[in-house]
C-alpha cells in the first residue's frame, strides 16, 4: 500500500479528491487536510506519507510555499484550477500537474506514475542495502589451461606484471597467475572492496592487518602506497580508525 495525504481548501475539490482515492486499491488514504498547516501538523506525528495531492491555490501558505519545506521523500501530485502553475509546480520535483476539473482517468494516470517512481526507489534501496562481497561473490579466473574459482574475501592482493596478475590467496603459498592486466581488473573489483595502492598492487581493504609508514603489511610481503594513492587511501584508514 502507497500512504498519501490529500489537501484542498475548497470542500467540493478534497470530497472527490478522497472518493478518488478511495477507490484507488493501492492508495490508503492518512488525512484529508483542509490548508497546508493541517499537513505539516500531520507530518510532525507520521512522517509515513508516500504522496501528497496539493492544492496549489491556498489562502495564507500555497501548495508551491509548502512543498518547498517537505521531506523529498514524498512525492507530490499537483491540483489547481489555473494552468499557469502548472511550470511553477514542475520547477518543485512535482510527480504530476492536474488541472481541474479532472475525471478519475487523469488522476489514476498521475498516481500511477507516482507508484511507479515510488516502486523503482524502493527497489534501488533494497539492492544498495544488500551487500556487495558475499562467500559466494568470487571469480573464474585461467591459470595452466584450467579455469579457477576464486573468491573475492579469500584474496589477500593482486600483483600486476605487465599482462599477466599474481593472485595472493589467504590458504595458498604460492600465487595464482593469469593472463589479465591490473587495470581491467581495477575496473571489475568493488570499490568497496578492493584498492589501488600502486601501479604494480590491489590490495583487499578487508584483508589489512597493518600498515606502517605508507606500507601494507601482509606477512613478510611489504607493499609501498605510491604517493598518487596515498590521500584515497588515508581516507580509507582514517574512515576506519579510532
Amino acid at each position: 500500500m502507497i500512504n498519501c495525504l490529500i489537501v484542498d481548501d475548497e470542500p467540493v475539490a478534497l470530497n472527490l479528491l478522497e472518493s478518488y482515492v478511495r477507490k484507488t486499491g493501492f492508495l490508503n488514504l492518512k488525512k484529508a487536510c483542509k490548508n497546508a498547516f493541517e499537513v505539516i501538523d500531520f507530518l510532525h506525528s507520521d512522517p509515513k506519507v508516500d504522496i501528497l495531492f496539493l492544492d496549489i491555490q491556498m489562502p495564507e501558505l500555497t501548495g508551491i510555499d509548502l512543498s518547498k519545506t517537505l521531506p523529498e521523500n514524498i512525492w507530490i501530485v499537483f491540483t489547481t484550477a489555473f494552468e499557469q502553475y502548472a511550470l511553477e509546480g514542475y520547477k518543485v520535483n512535482a510527480v504530476d500537474y492536474l488541472l481541474k476539473p479532472f475525471n478519475y482517468s487523469e488522476f489514476l494516470n498521475a498516481v500511477t506514475k507516482a507508484r511507479d517512481l515510488i516502486y523503482k526507489m524502493e527497489k534501488t534501496a533494497e539492492e544498495e542495502s544488500k551487500p556487495l562481497v558475499s562467500k559466494e561473490l568470487s571469480l573464474f579466473v585461467k591459470s595452466d589451461y584450467k579455469h579457477v574459482r576464486v573468491f573475492l574475501n579469500e584474496i589477500l592482493y593482486f600483483e600486476g606484471m605487465k599482462d599477466y596478475v599474481k593472485i595472493y590467496l589467504t590458504d595458498k603459498v604460492l600465487p595464482i597467475i593469469t593472463l589479465i592486466s591490473l587495470k581491467r581488473l581495477e575496473e571489475e573489483l568493488p570499490a568497496n572492496m578492493f584498492m589501488r595502492v600502486h601501479r604494480s598492487f590491489i590490495v583487499n581493504l578487508q584483508m589489512i592487518q597493518e600498515v606502517e609508514r605508507h606500507q601494507i603489511i601482509f606477512g613478510s610481503q611489504r607493499i609501498t602506497i605510491a604517493p598518487q594513492y596515498r590521500e584515497k587511501f588515508d581516507q580509507f584508514l582514517e574512515g576506519n580508525s579510532f
